[in-house]
């Protein structure tokens, strides 16, 4: 038996009508559409501030300072206190880490205009919140990296408690007999360069 379908859309549903000429039986069918999928809530403790001119400044690496900056669309990580190889280290690692995310532009990364800092832009997008993602994946990363610093952090505790406080299996007692006032062929009096090189 034919059927007469037509189908006609709105922005917020689809209504089918289904006509049967044979038949007094006509129905109307209306499937609603909703665009929008609850999204999903992600709760993240960060110590973060924001400073005047709205950038945010994330402190809770050890090594890094991250500051995100809305307004210039860029990330930057800046040396916290000491500055060497570890520290650059870090900064590779977190920036491959937010390139693998998608969260930066890969071609972007670079060293900053201020001493030991690197920096990536972060790519627009008119569907996603990209600082909200950009917070999300430093968080993570934050997140990865931490059982490795509180381990080393543990580690030079206790380094720190065997050298401070050994064990009596780690230490010996006191012998004047075997600890003499000078010790080996050096003399620690205080010589010209002169003596020293016989000039």
């Amino acid at each position: 038996m034919p059927t007469d379908v037509k189908v006609s859309k709105n922005p917020n549903n689809i209504q089918v009508n289904v006509n049967r000429p044979s038949q007094q039986d006509n129905r109307n069918i209306q499937i609603d559409i909703n665009k929008e999928a609850p999204k999903p809530k992600i709760n993240i403790e960060l110590n973060l501030r924001k400073s005047l001119d709205g950038n945010l400044m994330i402190m809770d690496h050890r090594d890094l300072d991250i500051v995100i900056m809305p307004a210039k669309s860029k990330i930057m990580a800046f040396a916290k206190e000491t500055t060497g190889d570890h520290v650059y280290d870090s900064q590779d690692r977190f920036f491959k880490f937010l390139v693998n995310k998608g969260v930066v532009e890969r071609d972007s990364v670079q060293g900053g205009n201020i001493y030991y800092s690197m920096e990536a832009k972060i790519p627009t997008s008119k569907e996603h919140n990209m600082i909200e993602n950009i917070v999300l994946s430093v968080s993570k990363f934050i997140d990865k990296e931490r059982p490795y610093y509180e381990y080393e952090h543990a580690l030079e505790k206790e380094m720190e408690k065997r050298l401070a406080d050994p064990s009596p299996e780690e230490s010996t007692e006191f012998d004047p007999d075997r600890h003499a006032e000078k010790k080996g062929s050096l003399s620690r009096a205080r010589i010209g360069l002169t003596a020293v090189y016989r000039m």
